[in-house]
């Protein structure tokens, strides 16, 4: 029994070590990933995201969350920032730590509230229950993607044709736009070429942002 207890303490610290070791190739990856993107990177926790982005519903689940692994700096003339994100769930024997990554990217141009993700059965349930989502003139990107919007003609003029085709022909996040910035994210972390993916579709879609959705003056027009 004594040396079944020795093995047991043994698998435990070595699966402790293992983790520890794990999660400091991932910093180290990410850092090297950051410097090539011109970015700086800090593995220390930041609460504050919470706070900064009272819109993103992915950063307010559960509670104890924090942001780290953060990459950030400029990129193509916009403030970007790279992260990796924890929250918890439940508390005591029942807690259970959830974590994901995400990107940033600060708009150039004023936004309005919109979420966009992949369609999902649940979501064809709400539907005959008159809980739809936008529906557009694409009948693929209509059933890939489900969007909502608090303004439906500011979501038409910004996912336009050329848009839905990108967002048709781009790896898929879910993406929540707040008045300043865009955020892409999945349930899980991401390697660094998933970093890059999520950076290309947030800056494809706000390039894609016709100029009569604004004007000169920065302010949206009516």
């Amino acid at each position: 029994m004594q040396g079944i207890q020795i093995l047991f303490i043994i698998g435990i610290i070595a699966l402790i070590a293992f983790s520890i070791w794990r999660s400091g190739e991932r910093r180290k990856r990410l850092g090297q990933w950051a410097a090539s993107n011109g970015l700086s990177f800090s593995s220390s926790s930041d609460r504050s995201f919470r706070h900064q982005y009272p819109s993103f519903g992915c950063l307010h689940r559960g509670h104890s969350e924090s942001a780290y692994n953060l990459a950030s700096g400029r990129r193509n003339g916009r403030t970007v920032r790279a992260f990796d994100y924890r929250y918890v769930t439940g508390h005591g024997k029942n807690r259970t730590t959830h974590r994901f990554s995400a990107v940033i990217v600060d708009s150039q141009v004023p936004l309005r509230s919109l979420s966009l993700r992949s369609e999902g059965l649940f979501d064809k349930v709400t539907e005959f229950f008159g809980l739809d989502d936008i529906d557009f003139e694409s009948a693929e990107f209509s059933r890939t993607f489900h969007v909502r919007s608090s303004d439906k003609k500011w979501a038409y003029d910004v996912l336009h044709q050329r848009t839905m085709a990108f967002l048709l022909e781009s790896p898929r996040f879910s993406l929540e736009f707040d008045r300043n910035s865009v955020i892409a994210w999945r349930n899980r972390r991401f390697d660094t070429q998933t970093f890059d993916a999520a950076l290309a579709v947030i800056e494809g879609v706000l390039d894609r942002i016709p100029k009569y959705v604004h004007n000169p003056s920065g302010n949206l027009a009516s």
